[in-house]
């Protein structure tokens, strides 16, 4: 995956992310850096989104589950782990398609380090849109201790690697 584009008289362009043409069937990306959820960050998450289970941000109420203490807020667990996968699987995405099999294999708790990689399951190219192919993984998300927390699989239109020229101009 080549990191930068010549934009000539030695200007330079950071680039992220895979075109079409770069997925293989079974590759898998590990996406670092990991990271460490904080109370803050879950309790924000949280309440930002109107979930008013006690179980993500009541100390004394989870302190009577069975875990004694608040879970991460699923799908704060999920969007970080998209957001891990950006700049592997969806710098180039023109649109995410779905998801689909989000499950939640054991607990995250704040504290924990969260990392995370992607495998390609299937890839063909657009039926409608022949600057852009379609693209299946897998992401899964583990804690700091090699314990597998979630995974879910996502499908995105990517663009292909003809379509560079066309948004470099702008971009």
């Amino acid at each position: 995956m080549q990191s930068t584009i010549d934009l000539g008289g030695q200007r330079y362009r950071e680039r992220f992310g895979r075109y079409y043409e770069e997925f293989n069937v079974g590759d898998c990306y590990e996406h670092r850096p990991g990271r460490t959820i904080t109370v803050t960050e879950n309790t924000w998450f949280t309440l930002l989104t109107m979930n008013t289970h006690p179980m993500h941000f009541d100390i004394e109420y989870a302190k009577h589950s069975e875990f004694e203490k608040p879970l991460v807020v699923s799908p704060f667990t999920v969007a970080l782990m998209v957001g891990m996968s950006v700049s592997d699987v969806s710098q180039k995405a023109i649109a995410n398609l779905g998801w689909k099999e989000i499950k939640m294999t054991a607990p995250l708790f704040a504290g924990d380090t969260l990392y995370a990689s992607s495998t390609v399951l299937d890839k063909r190219p657009s039926n409608s849109r022949p600057e852009s192919g379609i693209v299946s993984v897998r992401t899964d998300g583990e804690n700091q201790n090699g314990v597998l927390v979630c995974t879910f699989e996502r499908t995105m239109l990517i663009a292909r690697r003809s379509h560079e020229q066309e948004t470099r101009a702008n971009y």
